[in-house]
This record gives C-alpha cells, structure tokens and sequence, in this order.
C-alpha cells in the first residue's frame, strides 16, 4: 500500500454500463447498454464505454515487454482474488496468464492485442501522480543522529467497536484502535502522541532513522530504503497503520499561501514542502502533526518494494489505483500529457489518496531521478482499463 506523493501533498456516479466484445465494437467511446448495478460503488456503477482497439494504440515493444514482466509476475494473485471492480472474475485470467510466462518478450505487443479488449471507466479522465521508493540514512541500533524509531506494527494495534458507537451506525469493518487501562476501546495514538514516546518499549523498533523529515515522506510512500552508515540496505515496507486520519499536508500550506509562484511562497512540489519545513522547523513540525497517521512497516526481502498486490513494484510499469475501479493485477493504458508517463501500466498496488475511477499513481523506482520525476508528477489525459476479452464478452451479453 502507498500513496500518491503529488496529491497527498499538494491537495488532500454516472449511469451503469456494460461493453461488447472486440469483433462487434461500436465506435471508441460510445455509450453501451446498462447492466445491473452492484450495491456498492465500482466500475460498473461509473459506467462503461467501448475503448479504442489495442492495435490502434501506440504502443512500444519495450513498454509492452516490460508491462508482460510484471503482468506475469501479477498472475498468481489475480487468479486467485475477486476483483472488487465487477470486470473480471478469477478464470477470466487464466488464457493470458497461461501464455504470459512464455510469450516471446520481443511480441509483447502482440500479446496484449490477442488477449485484451479496451474499456473506458467513467468519462476516462485520468489524473496521474508519482510515487517512488525513497533511500534514507538509517541504522539497525540507536547511536547519536540516529533517533527516530522505524516502528512495527505494535500488539495492542486491533480492531474493535467503541462503546459509544450505536450498534445501527456500525457499518463495514471494525475501526482501527486500542483498549485503553480500563478496558474501553479508543483511537489508536497518534502521530503526535507517538512523537512524543507513547509507544516506547511498548512497540518493537525494526531500526533507527537520521532525519524525522525524511522519514515523514518515507512513511507517505509507504516502503523505502535505509542506508547504513556502514553501506548495508535495510528494505522495509508498510506493515500496519495506527487508523487515524489522513491529513494533506501540501493542502494545508496551499490553503494558507505557502505554497505557489508568488514571492514568499514555495513550489508545490515535494522538493518545495520539505525545503519550508527544513526553513522553518517548528511551523513544519506542526505541519506534520496535523497528519495524525502512522505507518508501521516490516523488514523486507527480495529485488524490489511490495505492492498491495503482495508482488514487487517495478520502475515505469507498475501503478497504483482504486481496486474498486481497476483489477489490481490489469494492464492500464495511460495517454496523459506528460510523456514519460504515457504507455502501458500494470495496476499492482493502491495507496490512500488514490480514489475514484481514473485515479492513478505511477511508481518510478528508487534514487534521485526517481525522486525528482515523482515528486513532480502531476498529469491529465485519458485512461483506459484492459481487461480479458472473455470477460468483455460476458459483460456485453445477455439482459439488464
């Protein structure tokens, strides 16, 4: 789980449709017949239009090759979750992840084309930020600069009923929280209260950061890196959250002038945030605690950060959306208005801010461009959602 570095910092359904098949397509970006709505909101509910033939998009070998990797490396768990969008079904997978492993890398084209048909969720607007695995000094012990604990997820961190919550209002899943000397459950501490020590000998430190700052956007990203001063690379990724609210810092600052192109003001970037916040630490500082969320995370093995899929993130081919509106584990066609983030996308994660149809997140991998690419990262265009021409039949037949 991530989250979306451009929104979370800078700012905080139509009709139902069904689509028809590939071989008997109207036009791209016609309306279609309407099916039944699901009780909760999903892509059916936003609506669904025809997309463009794959073989029409420009698509290149390299971004193709590169979407099959990770596409191959998604199947294992796309055929084995439901998918929460309403589009697909387990074995709707199974033909294109069949031939994912050995298809030949140099047609990777060809595979999409074969397997995929196009849809549009929605209107197909799409609003794309970064996000990117950030390398920051650390170390496996407490010594002088390094101070900041790197938490696991803490025992007492459960989910329960408030005593004061009436049993009607009670909806989907138990909030996130603790029980407190007498036996209540209340909210989990927050970011403040951490800070502060509420959790200390009370939760285990899987390390130590250098940087409070550093380590604040790390915990927005959600995985990261820490460097030893000795050279070696502790990998860790998100392992829980303390279930108190989300707060856009980069909105806040927006709201009162701090950020902009006037005198005075910072870029709204994540370079600009964290060049006030080192300008002015106590105001920063403050800023940061009106985030209350807390991200615990666990030591991590392997070649590359995990995603909410359970399978690693990949530099330019791995994003993050709403599982409500894309198959976590689809390919996702991206034609934005900022080139080195246009092509084609495997959706293998998800993030906090990243809600709604057509809501995206690109992952750029780790190190400075990484960062700079990332925390720049604001584009406009059109989407499409790939999805296995066997579901795109069944969703186009048969009555409302």
């Amino acid at each position: 789980m991530r989250a979306g570095i451009a929104l979370l910092l800078l700012l905080a359904l139509a009709a139902c449709g069904r689509i028809i098949p590939e071989g008997s397509l109207p036009p791209p970006g016609a309306a279609v017949p309407p099916a039944a709505a699901p009780v909760t909101a999903n892509a059916l509910l936003a609506g669904l239009a025809i997309g463009p033939a794959l073989s029409a998009l420009p698509l290149a070998e390299r971004d193709a090759a590169d979407a099959l990797a990770s596409f191959a490396e998604s199947c294992p768990m796309l055929m084995a979750r439901e998918d929460a969008s309403g589009l697909t079904r387990p074995e709707d997978w199974r033909p294109a992840c069949g031939d994912a492993g050995t298809w030949p890398r140099g047609r990777a084209g060809a595979f999409f084309a074969q397997h995929f048909a196009a849809v549009q969720v929605g209107d197909g607007r799409a609003f794309a930020t970064g996000y990117f695995e950030p390398e920051i000094a650390g170390s496996r012990t407490r010594r002088p600069g390094f101070e900041v604990p790197v938490y696991g997820l803490p025992g007492d961190l459960v989910r329960g009923w408030p005593d004061d919550v009436p049993f009607s209002e009670r909806s989907g899943r138990p909030p996130l929280g603790r029980y407190d000397e007498q036996g209540r459950f209340v909210p989990y501490f927050d970011r403040a209260a951490i800070e502060d020590g509420a959790l200390a000998g009370k939760a285990p430190v899987i390390a130590w950061a250098a940087d409070p700052v550093e380590f604040f956007f790390l915990q927005i990203q959600g995985s990261g890196r820490l460097r030893t001063p000795e050279g070696e690379v502790i990998r860790i990724g998100y392992a829980g959250q303390n279930g108190r609210e989300y707060t856009g810092i980069g909105s806040v600052m927006r709201e009162r002038g701090l950020l902009g192109e006037g005198p005075g003001q910072y870029p709204g970037s994540m370079q600009g945030i964290m060049a006030y916040i080192r300008d002015h630490p106590a105001e920063g500082r403050a800023l940061m605690r009106l985030n209350k969320s807390w991200v615990f995370f666990r030591q991590l093995t392997g070649d590359g950060p995990l995603g909410a899929l359970g399978v690693p993130v990949r530099r330019e081919s791995s994003v993050a959306a709403d599982p409500a509106f894309v198959p976590l584990g689809a390919p996702v066609w991206l034609d934005l208005d900022r080139p080195e983030a246009r092509g084609l996308w495997i959706a293998q994660d998800t993030g906090g801010a990243i809600k709604g149809a057509n809501r995206f997140d690109t992952f750029w991998g780790a190190g400075e461009e990484a960062r700079r690419i990332a925390g720049g990262m604001s584009a406009r265009g059109r989407a499409f959602i790939l999805i296995p021409r066997v579901a795109a039949a069944r969703l186009g037949a048969g009555p409302r």
